[in-house]
C-alpha cells in the first residue's frame, strides 16, 4: 500500500488566492505564476458580471410583469403571450421567468485546473465549472488537484480529456462564460468559442503573441487574425483593437456580435472580456466599429478610415461604405508617406460602468485579490481613459520627431485642454496621451514649445525640419488646466507605473515561458500534427 505522505513528499505546494495545487517535482504540468494577474482581474470581472445578470434578470422580470398587468385585456391574452414570446427571443435565454441559474464556465485549456479552481471557490454564485485539456497528464493533475482543494471543488468542478475546438462546438451556447488563455495566439480556438458562449454571457480571452500583433509579422498577424499592425508607441493599444476586431468577425458569421467590458494590457499579452450577443439586424453596425489608420512615416501623426457610415434615409438608418480616403497621398505634416494598417477595432473597448463597479469591488475585497494592487492600479488608470479616443500619441515621440527638448506631460495636457479638446492618460503606456485634438493642433502646441525653447539646426529632409517650417495657427497656451493632473494623481496615487513590468518580473516571465516551450517542443510539435492546441498558461 502506497504511504500517502511519501506519496505527498513528490509535490510541492503552490496557494494563490483560496486554491492550492500541487505541483509535482518534475513540473511536467505548465504553471505560469506572473499571471496571478491575469486570474484576478479575471476573478474580479467574474463577480461584477453575476451581479449585474443578476440585475439584468431582475429588470426584466419587472419590465415583463408590468406588460402582463397593462396589456392583458379580456379575449386578448394569446396576442400577449405571443408578444411576450417575441420579447425573450430577443433576449440572452437566461432572462425568462423562471429562476435564474447559476453560471456555468468552460476553462477551455485547463493545465494544472489552478484557474478552474479560483473560479469554484472564490466567486460567490458561480456554478459548474468545466475544465477542458488534451494532455492526459493536465488532466490527471487537474483531477489530483480538485480532490486536493475539498469538497467544494469536488462538487463545482469536473476536468475533461477532450480537444476544446470539438467540445465547444458540441456545446453551442451552453457556457455563460467561456475562459481563453493559450499559450501563444489565440486564434484557433475563437470561431468554437464564440458559438460556445450563450447570449449575455462572457468571453474572455489572453493573447500572448504580442510580437505578431505588434507589427514584427504583420503578414502572419493577418494570416491568425484578419489585419495587418503597424509598429508604434501605441501598437499594445493596437493588438487589443486587432483582436476584438477578429473576435467580432467570428461572431458576425452566426448573426453575433461583441460588446467590450474591459480591455488590458498587461506585463507581456493582452486580454479582453466582452460580452456576446445574437441580432441578425445589430451586425449591420459592425463596419461604423471598425477602421483602417494611417500612420506618417516620418512623424508621428495617424488617422482612422472608417470602414462604414451610417445615414438616415426615409425615417431609417442605412448604412454605407465609408467616405474615403481621408489622408492625401503624402502626409500634410511630415510630406512622406503613409503606412497602412488594419481594420481594427475602433469603437469603446471598455464600459466605463462596468470598470467602476469592477474597481469598486477590487478595492472592497483587498484581502480577496493576492495582485490587488497591480489590479486596483490597472483598473483606476483604465476608468480615466477617453473611452471614444482609439490610440493615442505620444508625448516622447512627438519631441523626438522634432528634436527638441519634452514639455511635461501636464503642461502638454494644459495646452490641449486649453485649445478647447479633451486629453487622457493611457492604461497600455504611461507616456501615452489620448485625445480628439486632431494632428494638426498637436503639432502647433508643439511648434508653439520650440519657439519658446529653440533647437539646434537640422537638415532640411528630416521630418521634423519640415514640421517646424510651418507658422503654428494656434497659439498655445501652456497655463496648468485644472483637468491636467488624472483624480489618481490629485490624490497622489500611483497609477501609471503597471503598464511596464518591472525587469526582474517581466524576465522571469518570459524566461518561464520560454522554458516551458523548449522542453515541452518535442510534445507540442506532436500535438500540433495531430490536430489539437491545447497548452494553457495557468
Amino acid at each position: 500500500m502506497i504511504d500517502v505522505t511519501d506519496e505527498l513528499r513528490k509535490y510541492k505546494i503552490i496557494k494563490e488566492g483560496e486554491a492550492e495545487i500541487l505541483m509535482h517535482s518534475n513540473n511536467t504540468v505548465f504553471f505560469n505564476k506572473a499571471q496571478v494577474y491575469n486570474r484576478d482581474m479575471s476573478i474580479a470581472v467574474l463577480r461584477s458580471y453575476i451581479a449585474k445578470r443578476k440585475e439584468e434578470h431582475d429588470a426584466y422580470l419587472s419590465k415583463k410583469g408590468k406588460s402582463e398587468k397593462k396589456d392583458i385585456q379580456p379575449n386578448q391574452s394569446l396576442d400577449v403571450t405571443e408578444d411576450i414570446s417575441k420579447e425573450c427571443i430577443k433576449t440572452p435565454f437566461w432572462k425568462d421567468p423562471r429562476e435564474l441559474k447559476a453560471p456555468r464556465v468552460l476553462e477551455a485549456l485547463a493545465a494544472s485546473g489552478l484557474r478552474a479552481l479560483r473560479y469554484a471557490r472564490e466567486v460567490d454564485g458561480i456554478g459548474q465549472v468545466i475544465a477542458l485539456d488534451n494532455d492526459k497528464e493536465s488532466i490527471e493533475a487537474c483531477n489530483r488537484n480538485i480532490k486536493f482543494n475539498g469538497s467544494i471543488a469536488c462538487s463545482k468542478v469536473e476536468a475533461h480529456l477532450a480537444d476544446a475546438r470539438i467540445y465547444k462546438l458540441t456545446h453551442q451556447k451552453e457556457f455563460d462564460v467561456v475562459d481563453l488563455d493559450p499559450y501563444g495566439s489565440p486564434s484557433i480556438f475563437l470561431d468554437t468559442a464564440v458559438q460556445s458562449v450563450a447570449d449575455g454571457g462572457i468571453l474572455m480571452c489572453t493573447a500572448t503573441d504580442m510580437a505578431v500583433l505588434c507589427g514584427d509579422n504583420g503578414e502572419v498577424c493577418h494570416s491568425k487574425y484578419g489585419s495587418y499592425p503597424l509598429k508604434g508607441k501605441y501598437c499594445h493599444e493596437m493588438a487589443l483593437r486587432i483582436l476584438l476586431a477578429c473576435i467580432e468577425s467570428h461572431a458576425n458569421r452566426y448573426k453575433r456580435y461583441i460588446v467590450p467590458i474591459l480591455s488590458v494590457y498587461m506585463d507581456f499579452y493582452v486580454r479582453v472580456f466582452v460580452r456576446i450577443f445574437t441580432s441578425a439586424s445589430a451586425i449591420k453596425d459592425t463596419p461604423l466599429k471598425l477602421s483602417y489608420v494611417y500612420q506618417g512615416v516620418g512623424c508621428d501623426s495617424f488617422h482612422l478610415q472608417s470602414l462604414g457610415r451610417a445615414i438616415n434615409k426615409d425615417n431609417s438608418v442605412k448604412s454605407a461604405p465609408g467616405y474615403g480616403p481621408v489622408v492625401p497621398q503624402e502626409c500634410s505634416d511630415c510630406g512622406k508617406k503613409f503606412n497602412m494598417a488594419g481594420p481594427i477595432w475602433s469603437a469603446p473597448m471598455h464600459d466605463k460602468e462596468w470598470i467602476c463597479s469592477i474597481l469598486v469591488n477590487v478595492k472592497a475585497s483587498k484581502e480577496r485579490y493576492p495582485a490587488c494592487e497591480k489590479i486596483s492600479a490597472v483598473l483606476t488608470t483604465i476608468s480615466e481613459e477617453l473611452y471614444d479616443i482609439p490610440l493615442f500619441v505620444s508625448l516622447h515621440n512627438l519631441c523626438s520627431t522634432l528634436k527638441c527638448t519634452s514639455p511635461s506631460a501636464v503642461m502638454f495636457r494644459s495646452a490641449v485642454i486649453n485649445a478647447g479638446y479633451r486629453i487622457s492618460g493611457s492604461h497600455v503606456n504611461p507616456l501615452g496621451l489620448k485625445t480628439n485634438a486632431p494632428m494638426d493642433v498637436i503639432w502647433d502646441i508643439m511648434r508653439c514649445w520650440v519657439k519658446n525653447h529653440p533647437i539646434k539646426a537640422q537638415p532640411p529632409d528630416k521630418s521634423g525640419t519640415v514640421i517646424l517650417s510651418k507658422e503654428p495657427k494656434l497659439q498655445a497656451n501652456f497655463a496648468q488646466a485644472v483637468a491636467s493632473l488624472s483624480k489618481a494623481q490629485v490624490k497622489k496615487e500611483v497609477s501609471e507605473w503597471f503598464s511596464w513590468p518591472r525587469r526582474n518580473e517581466a524576465s522571469e516571465a518570459v524566461a518561464d515561458e520560454m522554458a516551458e516551450h523548449s522542453s515541452h517542443k518535442g510534445h507540442a510539435t506532436k500535438r500540433q500534427k495531430s490536430g489539437h492546441m491545447s497548452t494553457s498558461q495557468s
